[in-house]
């Protein structure tokens, strides 16, 4: 039968139907674990300042690399503790998402950029870009700091910084329609693919059913 799984074989899941998946053709996962996410950070310390916040900021937010490079002063909200990116994946302008990130992203990234002080300037900083780099010049950022982490593959990218923390919010209990709001999908059906974690991560989900 074509549907009979050989032994040893990966199940690979299933596209939503927007194609997303979390591995490629050869079977290779395309997000970080949750231990390497956090080697990636610890990498991230020792990079130039700028790198360092624009590394934290993709793994802490779950945004897209092009909606951080995109980012203001002004939609850093130190009180409120989110970042508000302009969802750029959606079809029309002005859709806008906040997303709730540590302490430790908004004092790094008021330390590093000065958002405060650009907040007290006219317009508040809707000027001021964190980053006014190229979407390159930032995947290079990322990458540089990936290899020092000593990460390669699918995973190693800005796109694999994005899954890991859609399944992190799975595997940590957080609704899926919370995590289709941070993450900016249009589809429910595209966050839904984080269910289908696999590794420590699917053993955290299914011990929450055995405790």
């Amino acid at each position: 039968m074509s549907g009979t799984r050989k032994p040893g074989q990966r199940v690979t899941p299933a596209a939503t139907p927007g194609g997303m998946q979390l591995f490629d053709r050869d079977g290779s996962r395309k997000y970080l674990t949750v231990a390497e996410r956090a080697r990636f950070l610890r990498a991230a310390e020792q990079a130039p300042r700028e790198a360092r916040t624009l590394c934290m900021t993709l793994a802490w937010s779950g945004c897209r690399l092009s909606e951080a490079i995109a980012l203001t002063a002004d939609r850093v909200d130190l009180a409120g503790g989110v970042l508000v990116f302009a969802t750029l994946k959606k079809r029309q302008d002005g859709i806008y998402r906040a997303v709730p990130v540590p302490p430790s992203l908004l004092e790094a990234l008021d330390l590093v950029h000065g958002i405060r002080e650009a907040q007290r300037r006219r317009g508040r900083g809707s000027a001021a870009r964190l980053w006014p780099w190229s979407r390159m010049t930032g995947w290079r950022a990322v990458h540089a700091v990936m290899d020092a982490a000593g990460l390669s593959g699918p995973a190693a990218s800005p796109k694999g910084l994005r899954h890991a923390f859609g399944v992190a919010a799975v595997s940590s209990g957080i609704p899926l329609n919370m995590v289709q709001k941070w993450l900016g999908h249009a589809q429910l059906s595209t966050t839904a693919i984080y269910a289908d974690a696999v590794g420590a991560e699917e053993q955290d989900i299914a011990r929450k059913m055995w405790e």
